[in-house]
This record gives structure tokens, sequence and C-alpha cells, in this order.
């Protein structure tokens, strides 16, 4: 739909915006346009890299930007330079940012201009996001359900007003299946979001007809209990008015909103991908909507003077000629700084409370787990956990959250639709409020959906706001084969997780380490992936007897990041030259365990229970001990974590080898076969490992 078409003329009594407040955000418009102009101008310099700017959008943001409070958030998109300006934000402080300097306020040179992550008195809080073309939208509903939850528990002081949450989109966005995913958990919910998209019919170069079949706001009557609000986002006074009668709705409770803005686009899409490449004869017909245009014709038939606006543009060009000087002489990063805030340091760094305490009970994974969250939430009121199937009904298809929604009530512990991109992501603006998610995805194989958000929400957050957005997030995920559980329900993932930096990732193997890292995992401020492997969880499948422990005592924590020797080789052995070690974890430890009884006191096992960060000190130390090394893992083998391993072992410590370092996995197949035989047939086991045993120590 053309923009000309859905401008309608105004009547000249219409209803008015404080005098203070037309002329600040005629000023901020006249920044605004001058920093697009002044980079324009310097494209040399200003596009060294590639940045974005609000020209035609100006004025619904910063009708959005001067009503945000203190106790608000934010989720903005990369074109939202104008809000960012009306919420309180110079241009030297952006500038920064344009080009990636040490005091960028944002991320310190690490992330692109129009990507805030800012946490500041006085200013809503805006975590850290991706680039924010619809990925946006699952984490600040998050934010959204924790000030909800929050509430809900009164552990968010009722001071009069209420903190809502303002989510930005472009209009291309709006297409994104995990936008989909929001807005349902935002009505089913009734949660305090308003969703602000700005439709400028644009998506780089494909325009509306090429994306859609509808608009945001036609699209929005689909989801039952969304209201919905269109406005001229070209107007600042009816975007000014609409945006105020949104932000009440919203903080009265009544519900989610979507606010549907047609603006003009005046610029670049970005300085990478410019408008003169692409754009036709619709370039023209947008520049009759200029929101700068418009609005000085309005404030000038309201009375002010040539002379005064004329005053406030030349004010605007000085800051931004004087900012624009000052950013370009300020300092770089420091190169040796570009490692910093990969992770939040954390809490716990040494093994504490009892782990087998006197009259103590042995415990099954599964109930060690249960047990776990159980005083997890019993502690933390602002701890919740929520996922597939984990509500009073059925308390997860494991029974792992039984009776957890009957003790803490469902606001507490709660199903979820079947949104594995929500329940990851959700977990990043949970966070950003204070609340403590605990969130579970069914079977390890369902996850894929959720890897978007893990990969670009959760993973990147802490290093790229430079430590001020960690993520304090658990993800529980049951993994691994266990007899006939099929293709959709054995997979192991290790290795793909593995791969996406600033994550953490658990794997226990017994009932004591699921109930010490799963401790541990809650307190550390940093997201972590919990591997809990179906087999072991009872103790059932044949050889998995030691999974059963005693249960360790409430206060008992393991660090993470250490390896554990669950079996040693005896001195002789080692001396004779005639031990080696199974580096291992999860269904791999029993395997081994049964293996080695076939080479009494020749055989070490670590188990590595934390998969990042490794043990690698462990690693190092039990290769020099031995010379000869297995790494085993139930995953297939091919370009997996366990080659990863012996790839550095053997660069690392190959002085120190007696023989190549061995390596067993799965077969190199796709998908776990249904029938039980074919299963044993690409798996490995017991056997398997007793043979490689045999030619390791052999060699």
């Amino acid at each position: 739909m053309a923009i000309e078409e859905t401008t309608k003329a105004k009547k000249k009594t219409r209803p008015e915006v404080d005098r203070e407040i037309l002329l600040r955000a005629y000023l901020l418009m006249c920044t605004a346009k001058r920093m697009a102009d002044t980079y324009d101008e310097n494209r040399e310099i200003c596009s060294k890299y590639v940045h974005s700017t609000s020209r035609g959008h100006e004025a619904i943001q910063l009708a959005a930007g001067l009503q945000l409070k203190p106790i608000d958030y934010a989720s903005l998109y990369y074109r939202d330079e104008a809000m960012l300006l009306g919420i309180g934000l110079q241009p030297y402080e952006l500038m920064l940012q344009l080009m990636a300097k040490r005091d960028d306020p944002f991320s310190g040179g690490r992330t692109y201009y129009g990507h805030p992550s800012l946490r500041r008195d006085g200013f809503p809080v805006i975590p850290h996001q991706s680039s924010a073309t619809g990925m946006q939208a699952i984490p600040a509903t998050g934010m959204a359900d924790g000030i909800s939850y929050l509430e809900s528990q009164q552990l968010i002081k009722d001071e009069g007003d209420r903190s809502i949450v303002l989510c930005s989109l472009g209009d291309g966005s709006v297409t994104e299946g995990e936008v989909a995913e929001a807005f349902q958990m935002a009505v089913l919910k009734k949660l305090p979001i308003i969703y602000l998209v700005q439709d400028n019919d644009w998506g780089i170069s494909a325009c509306g007809k090429e994306m859609r079949a509808m608009d945001a706001y036609e699209y929005a009557a689909g989801f039952k209990g969304m209201e919905r609000m269109a406005v001229d986002g070209a107007d600042f006074v009816d975007s000014y008015l609409g945006i105020k009668k949104a932000f009440e709705f919203v903080r009265q409770r009544k519900g989610p909103i979507l606010v549907h803005a047609r603006c003009p686009l005046l610029g670049h899409h970005t300085s990478g991908v410019r408008r003169e490449w692409y754009r036709g004869d619709d370039l023209e017909v947008h520049q009759q909507y200029d929101p700068f245009v418009k609005l000085k014709q309005y404030l000038l038939e309201q009375g002010e003077t040539t002379d005064t606006l004329d005053a406030i543009l030349q004010e605007a060009t000085d800051i931004v000629a004087n900012d624009y000087q000052r950013a370009i002489q300020a300092a770089d990063p420091d190169p040796a700084d570009f490692d910093s805030h990969e992770f939040a340091p954390s809490v716990i760094v040494a093994e504490t409370g009892e782990r087998s305490p006197k009259g103590g009970e042995k415990v099954i994974m599964v109930d060690a787990a249960l047990h776990a969250v159980d005083e997890i939430l019993k502690k933390h009121p602002e701890a919740l956990f929520y996922g597939q199937d984990v509500g009073r009904r059925l308390g997860g298809v494991f029974r792992e959250a039984a009776t957890l929604a009957l003790k803490y009530g469902d606001a507490r512990v709660f199903n979820t639709p079947i949104q594995e991109a929500y329940i990851v992501g959700s977990t990043a603006g949970m966070s950003a409020i204070g609340a403590k998610p605990i969130v579970e995805i069914q079977f390890a194989d369902y996850i894929w959906p959720g890897i978007n958000q893990l990969v670009e929400e959760l993973s990147k957050s802490c290093y790229l706001s430079r430590g001020k957005f960690p993520i304090q997030a658990l993800i529980r995920v049951p993994i691994g084969a266990y007899g006939g559980g099929g293709p959709y329900h054995s997979g192991s993932i290790e290795s793909t997780l593995l791969t996406i930096r600033g994550i953490k990732v658990v794997y226990p193997s017994n009932a004591a380490d699921m109930k010490g890292l799963l401790k541990s995992a809650f307190y550390d401020p940093n997201p972590v992936v919990l591997l809990e492997h179906k087999g072991l969880y009872w103790s059932k499948v044949p050889g998995t007897g030691d999974a059963k422990t005693i249960e360790p005592d409430e206060d008992y924590r393991i660090p993470l990041g250490k390896a554990s020797v669950v079996q040693s080789a005896s001195q002789e052995r080692v001396e004779n030259g005639e031990s080696c070690v199974i580096i291992t974890y999860g269904m791999g430890i029993y395997w081994s365990k049964e293996a080695s009884k076939s080479f009494v006191d020749q055989v070490e096992i670590i188990d590595l229970r934390t998969l990042n960060p490794i043990d690698w000190e462990a690693i190092i130390t039990a290769t020099k001990k031995h010379g000869r090394v297995l790494v085993l893992t139930e995953e297939p083998l091919l370009n997996s974590f366990a080659e990863s391993i012996a790839g550095r072992i053997s660069k690392e410590c190959f002085q120190y080898l007696d023989a190549p370092v061995w390596t067993l996995g799965a077969a190199n197949l796709p998908a776990i076969p249904l029938n039980v035989e074919l299963e044993k047939m690409m798996l490995p086991n017991a056997d398997k490992v007793r043979k490689a045993l045999g030619e390791l120590l052999a060699y």
C-alpha cells in the first residue's frame, strides 16, 4: 500500500501538544537530520562501518522516545537513532558508536551503529540485542513476561507508574516466525508491551507487496487480545498523541498493543545499501511526507516565528558539527582488551556443601534435578520454571517437574506453547528484568528452532555490551539415546552447542553431579545449557546403577569447568607404561566402566562434567601421566567435539604420547533409527569401548 494512500489530511483544529515538547522535538528532529546529512557529506569516514539513520522515521521515534520513562524498558531496532536522541542520548555518544570508538557507551566499539545496550540512571533500560530484524521481539516479550511475573509475586513495588516494554520493529521484520511467537505469548498472558511497527514499505530492496500479504496492523488482528492502533508516523503530533494513549493503555495493564506507524524512508537502507541503487520514483513520493518539513510547517501554523525555528536549526547544526569533530578525535579501543567480557565472572569457584551427607538416601538423577529446582524455587522468589508440559497436569514428560506447579503456583511453573525460540529467547528478557528463569526444551532434537535466539540474543549479550547485560539463564535439555527412542528423541547435540561462544554447556553423569551442577548453573550469571541424559535419569539401563547416588545437601555446589576422576589406574601400571585414560562424559562413563573391567588397574576415567568451559588442565595432566588417550562420545564421531579434543591433545601433548589419540563415537549417520537393534549398531557400547581399549593399550 503506497504511503500517499494512507496519509490522511488533518483538520486544522486538533489536540495540542505542549509547546515545550514540540520545540524539543523540532530541535531533535533537526539534530537527527543534520547527523544523517553529516554522515553522507563525510562518507569516506562515516561509512567505514555500516550504519543506518532515522531519516523519515523521526516523528514516530521522537514521539516514543520523549515519553519513555526511566522505569521502562526498550528494545530498539537499528534505525531508531532519533528515539535514542529522544530518551536523552547525545549526538557525540552515538557518533562514538558510529566510528567504533573506545568510549562508545553501548559496546566500546564492538557492535554496529544504532545497536544500543544501556543501563544508566535516569534512562530506560535497553538490553543488548542482535541486529533486530524480528529476533528482538522474543527477548522484548520476555521482559514484559518478567515484569508481569515479578508483579504477580509483589517483587516490584507499585509506586504509581508501572513499567512497560517498548519493542520497536521495522515492518519487514514482522513476517518473521519469531515475531508470531512473541505476539502469541503477549496476548496469551496479557503482557505489558507495546509493539511499535515502523512501516516504510521497504525491506532493503524488497517492497511491501513482495514481502507480505497484509501489513502489520492487519496481521495483528489475528492475535485475539492484541489491541491495535494506526498513526501517521510522519506527523509528530498524531504520533505523540497516539503513543501517549498506547502507553497509558499498557501502564493500566489492559494488555499488549501494536502501534502501526506509516513512515517515509528518506535515507538509505544502510550506508552499505544506498538508496540510489534501488529506489525509483517512490523516493520523490516519500519526500512529500518528510516529518521535518511537516513539523516545521505545523509550528509555523501554531504561531512560531521563522527566526525561532532558524535559531533551533542553527543550534542543532552547531551541536552536530562540534560533536562530530570530537568523535573523530576520540580514542579507539585498546586492542589488548578485545577478549574481555566473554562471560561475567562466576560466583561459585570451589566445591561447597556435603556431597554425601551422613544418613543421606540414594536418589536417581531425575529426582536429584527435581529436588534441586525445588530448593531453588523455595529460596529464590525471583526464580521461575517454564517449558513444554512442565505444568501441573504432567510435571514434565520425564516427571522432572512433578509437584512443582502445585507447590509454587501456575505463575512460577507453567507450560508454554510449542515455541522453542520463545522458551530460549525469553530468558534474555527475563534476565534483564531481574527474574531468574529455568527453562526446558523437551528433547535435544527439538532445540533447533531455538538456536537462533541462543546464538544471536543470549551468547553475544555479555561480550557486546561489555558486561552490562550478561544473561542469567538455565536451559535444561534432556538428551541422548535410551533404547528405541527413535530419530527425534535420541539425538546428541553437544558439538553444535559447543560452536556457540558465550554459552556454557554442562553434562552431569550421576545424581550428585546433577544436583551440584544444576545449582551452580542456576547461580552462574551466564547462559548455561544443562544436558541431561535420559538413559541415566532412572538408572534402569543395564550398567548405569552408579548414576544413583547419595543425595547431596542443599548447599552442594560444583564449580563449572571442573572435571572429576571417576576411576584411577594403579601406580604400578602407570609406571610400567601399561595404562591409559578415557576422556568422556554422560553415558560414556558407564560404557567405560564396564569395558575397563577387562583391563584391571589399567584405565583411568575422567568425567568432563562441563564441556564449556572445559577442564583442559585435567586433560593435560592425565595425558602426560598415561601417554595413551581414548576420547569417547555418544555423538557421531566425524567433525565432533570429541575429535576436536583429540586434535588439541595431539598438538599440545605430542611429545608425551605413546600412541595416537584414539577416538570412538557413534556411526556417522544423520539420525538414530527406531529399531533397537539398528540403534545398537549405530551407537557406542561397552563392547566397542573394550575393543578400542585393547587396540590402544597394545599399540
